[in-house]
């Protein structure tokens, strides 16, 4: 394969294809369906898979197929089908990515917007843009260019699905409605991951869990006056706050369940440090902080630890509670939470949710009524060991296009669908990697794409593609 003329194809497929189309994919509003009810009848989730099958079926690649696939009830899914370049293996390469996105939120910079395409400084901006829009265009783009220039490249499936950002609460049926399509899969290649910088390649190495649990704690049928009832009864708060520090250390944050916890493998922990050498405030700079605010730990090594092997508690909602203006004074009925529990790569979710719902419930301060709402769980992921002929093309591809080497990290968010694969196909390789990088603000304002970095990025999936057909 010619890989300088490699690099130079994507690049140009880049500026004279991808980004119009993908700047026109900004302006759909495909809210994933977990924040929009009427999904089905918005029709903007259709309308972004469509505009991405209309584009790939406009590049002409030989025997390509582009197929929307929709199971009763559930968010469609487009399913992109490559033959093997000649001479290449039939085995599957199985390249993901999503098409649903998060929701506008308000507070966008001066100019900017989340369903209006903005070219600024190398980026894109606008909602979908890096999470996850371009995954498709990048993986397209690499065979493409892989084709054009000498490469190789087995069987591609690239899978576009449209719940990401709900969970992928749709995927398992999928995956099993697809599973005798796909094949032998032997490589998967993820578009929805991170990157440390933009100066070299990145692995994601480990992804956490996650978990959501609705409690609430119920004192009373109805509000009373709190002038006649306090004393008398506890509010529901400070009971709830009793059984949150069954789970939760208040003052480190530390999870107290065991079966939230695992021992931390050491090649992890070495590879952390590895990270954090190649880029000093790697993690630590990661989070804007307020003025005095400081971060759980001057250890950065233990601060990416904990963002990416340790359980971590946040809550993320509440109801039985007016807001400040509306209080009165009143010994409130009840008060719920929502629980969002992010869980070690390897940690059990289900066996972690039966764990927490025990210590909530079990043994209540004066007899308070604990009921539990809405739940659900994801699977963590842990990336097998990469064999020899995929470190190889890693190397070659990062000292080609990056001149550096790569490096690897952990992720403290989730991908639910790499747990599930990994499960499917025990025997595959994974390369998790994408182009969520420093200030590409996922799920926030002025979410942007690093249009350079993303075409790099879809270089070095040619070579990985050519180098496993060659293996």
């Amino acid at each position: 394969m010619d890989r300088a003329a490699v690099t130079k194809t994507v690049q140009q497929i880049w500026d004279e294809s991808v980004l119009p189309s993908l700047s026109e994919l900004v302006e759909i509003p495909a809210v994933s369906p977990a924040y929009d009810a009427d999904w089905e009848a918005n029709g903007h989730l259709d309308a972004a898979v469509d505009h991405v099958r209309q584009w790939v079926t406009a590049r002409g690649i030989p025997g390509a197929e582009a197929e929307v696939v929709r199971l009763d009830g559930r968010s469609p899914l487009l399913l992109i089908d490559i033959p093997p370049a000649e001479g290449a293996s039939e085995e599957t390469v199985l390249l993901y990515g999503h098409l649903d996105k998060q929701p506008p939120l308000h507070g966008w910079s001066e100019g900017l917007g989340p369903w209006t395409p903005v070219v600024r400084n190398g980026r894109l901006y606008g909602r979908g843009s890096v999470d996850d829009g371009y995954s498709g265009y990048a993986a397209i783009s690499a065979v493409e260019a892989a084709r054009q220039h000498g490469g190789r490249h087995a069987r591609c499936v690239v899978l576009l699905e449209t719940g990401e950002e709900s969970g992928s609460p749709d995927l398992p049926a999928y995956l099993e409605h697809l599973s005798d399509r796909l094949g032998d899969v032997t490589l998967i290649v993820c578009l929805d991951s991170g990157a440390g910088d933009y100066e070299r390649l990145w692995l994601t190495t480990s992804l956490r869990g996650g978990m959501q649990l609705e409690v609430t704690v119920r004192v009373l049928e109805s509000g009373q006056h709190s002038g006649m009832a306090s004393g008398i009864l506890p509010s529901s708060f400070r009971i709830m706050r009793q059984l949150l520090d069954r789970i939760e250390d208040p003052r480190t944050g530390e999870i107290l369940v065991p079966e939230l916890n695992v021992p931390i493998p050491n090649n992890r922990v070495e590879q952390t440090r590895a990270a954090l050498e190649a880029v000093p405030g790697l993690v630590r700079n990661s989070v804007p902080l307020l003025d005095g605010m400081q971060p759980l730990s001057e250890d950065e090594v233990e601060l990416a630890l904990n963002n990416t092997w340790r359980p971590t508690l946040s809550v993320i909602g509440a109801d039985g509670m007016p807001a400040p203006s509306d209080a009165g004074n009143v010994l409130r009925p009840y008060t719920t939470l929502m629980l969002s529990f992010r869980l070690p790569p390897t940690a059990d979710p289900q066996a972690a949710m039966e764990a927490v719902k025990q210590r909530l419930s079990t043994d209540v301060p004066y007899g308070a009524q604990v009921s539990f709402g809405h739940s659900d769980t994801g699977m963590g992921w842990n990336a097998p060991d990469l064999q020899p002929w995929l470190h190889e093309a890693l190397d070659q591809a990062s000292a080609d296009i990056f001149g550096t080497r790569w490096q690897t990290m952990g992720v403290g968010g989730s991908i639910p669908l790499m747990g599930l694969l990994h499960n499917a196909y025990p025997d595959a390789q994974f390369v998790v990697t994408g182009a969520l990088g420093p200030d590409s603000n996922a799920h926030v304002p002025d979410e942007s794409l690093h249009l350079g970095f993303a075409a790099k990025l879809s270089a070095a999936i040619a070579y990985l593609l050519d180098a496993h057909a060659r293996r």
